[in-house]
């Protein structure tokens, strides 16, 4: 309540919906407009932007690389905010006074810490690597650290600050 007020919690999550909901306005927008000739089968258990592209019969080059641009601008203002708001916890947390209270704020904001890192590298990997090292298994399972992991850590990792859970487990 100190670092963060209500006013600010609404303007990060509208921030957040915004550039979200935009991000897959032009997705959304551009796959559709693609004309497919490789039949529409993809080697995924989702549709994701790169397989629906190895589909696509046309050469949209430019529009592709606009998007890429787009995208790719609005991820790093977000990944730049997320590493500004690290710094900010970091810097309050190091003056709480007591030591437990140090370890208990670090043991929830590092491991949520990770599971961002590990979305966001492997989602990177993902889109920005070179179609010749694309390999079906090698995609199925990036597609997964970043699609299925993330979601699925998160609430462990803070429900194992439950004492009641802790001892059900």
């Amino acid at each position: 309540g100190t670092l963060l007020g209500s006013r600010a919690c609404v303007q990060m999550a509208a921030a957040a919906w915004g550039s979200g909901f935009l991000t897959a306005v032009l997705h959304t927008a551009n796959t559709f407009s693609l004309p497919l000739c490789q039949g529409n089968a993809v080697d995924q258990f989702f549709c994701e932007i790169p397989q629906i592209l190895k589909l696509s019969c046309s050469h949209s080059y430019i529009r592709e690389v606009w998007l890429l641009v787009v995208t790719f601008s609005i991820l790093f203002m977000c990944f730049i905010f997320i590493v500004v708001s690290y710094v900010q916890i970091f810097r309050a947390v190091l003056r709480i006074a007591s030591q437990q209270g140090r370890r208990k704020a670090f043991s929830t904001c590092l491991p949520h810490l990770a599971v961002v890192s590990l979305f966001i590298m492997t989602a990177m990997f993902s889109h920005l690597k070179l179609p010749s090292i694309s390999f079906p298994s090698l995609d199925l399972v990036v597609a997964v650290l970043y699609s299925v992991v993330p979601p699925t850590v998160n609430p462990l990792i803070y429900s194992m600050r439950n004492q009641e859970l802790k001892d059900a487990l």
